[in-house]
């Protein structure tokens, strides 16, 4: 088992994270590859320092340099990292962010769970951070929607082509990610856990996704504008940057979770028995739907009727990204901003 940590200034939450792999309770050999991604801030200092005082797993500290044209920043840390645990012959490869802190036991539920589905990759949808106002109002509705672009049943189901994956864990087959050719056949995805998935189920190989429970963002998102930049930075990219699935989806998401609740008062205003009860009845029914994600969160159940506000700001947060693309922004990731996939060269 090798652990691949792609990490660009990343210090003031190494302390809170790394620890957690380096103590991890595998039983077979596993070591750890963190890639110092041109870190301004001492990432890599403070990585070998944590490393010295914690002991556990070996860990090496890698720099790949600058990417070239073509390859994100993060993908070409990783292949860096891959390039590096390759030379362990590992049986899996884990891919998990400097974010992300794991329970103890972690590596070997992960691997144990793939073993007995056979499946190539075995990826946790990290729980975000919920403690500010903010996080607690927006972060929830984020798995919500992801689960309904990509249902996880479909997903480890034979015989689908829906594939994604949670970028912050997942757990590659060494062999499954040659025969993909991860993540050389990636290395323009902006979206790499979703493109990586697609790249290994496209491949033969076979995928599960879930939510986890002992997988932890340490990441803070205190502010509203902290959670629109994470959505927004790749909203778009995410519909294909195609025009027709934008407004596809902007229409959907006031059909589905505006209308009910403008129903409701209209009705009421307007003294419309009819349009009252059928507006109620719908925000009752996406309510229930959102109940469990609140309980995943541990958040209080008034939450889930304010799923039309908070899908509001998820449709301004799409088009905000769309906007940004056409401006020529682009996608961007630890202070790198990417050009639009078809201005990408493919080197071949």
């Amino acid at each position: 088992m090798c652990v691949v940590v792609p990490a660009r200034d990343e210090a003031p939450l190494l302390p809170a994270s790394l620890p957690s792999l380096l103590r991890q309770d595998y039983p077979g050999r596993a070591e750890i590859f963190l890639v110092d991604d041109g870190s301004s801030d001492g990432t890599g200092d403070l990585a070998r320092e944590l490393a010295h005082r914690h002991g556990g797993l070996p860990l090496t500290v890698g720099s790949p340099g600058e990417p070239p044209a073509g390859w994100t920043g993060k993908l070409w840390a990783v292949r860096h990292g891959i390039g590096l645990a390759r030379a362990r012959e590992p049986e899996y490869l884990l891919l998990t962010d400097a974010d992300i802190a794991h329970a103890p036991d972690s590596l070997r539920e992960l691997v144990s769970a793939a073993r007995a589905g056979g499946f190539d990759i075995v990826s946790l949808m990290a729980r975000l951070r919920v403690r500010s106002a903010w996080e607690r109002f927006v972060v929830p509705a984020f798995v919500y929607f992801f689960a309904q672009l990509y249902p996880f049943r479909r997903i480890g189901g034979e015989g689908t082509r829906t594939a994604a994956a949670a970028g912050g864990c997942v757990l590659l087959r060494a062999d499954a990610a040659e025969r993909a050719r991860i993540p050389d056949a990636i290395r323009h995805a902006v979206i790499d856990d979703v493109a990586l998935a697609r790249a290994v189920k496209g491949s033969g190989g076979r995928v599960w996704l879930g939510l986890a429970d002992g997988v932890d963002s340490v990441r803070p998102y205190p502010r509203l504008h902290d959670l629109w930049r994470m959505v927004s930075r790749s909203a778009y990219a995410q519909l294909r940057h195609n025009p027709l699935l934008l407004a596809g989806t902007v229409v959907g998401l006031a059909l589905v979770y505006l209308v009910p609740p403008a129903a409701l008062v209209a009705g009421l205003a307007a003294g419309n028995t009819a349009a009252a009860v059928a507006g109620g009845a719908a925000w009752l029914v996406m309510t229930g739907t959102y109940v469990p994600m609140v309980r995943y969160y541990r958040q209080p159940l008034w939450l889930a009727p304010l799923l039309p506000f908070t899908a509001f700001l998820y449709l301004l947060m799409t088009v905000d990204s769309a906007v940004q693309h056409y401006r020529g922004r682009g996608a961007a990731w630890k202070g790198r901003t990417y050009a639009r996939p078809d201005a990408v060269p493919d080197e071949g």
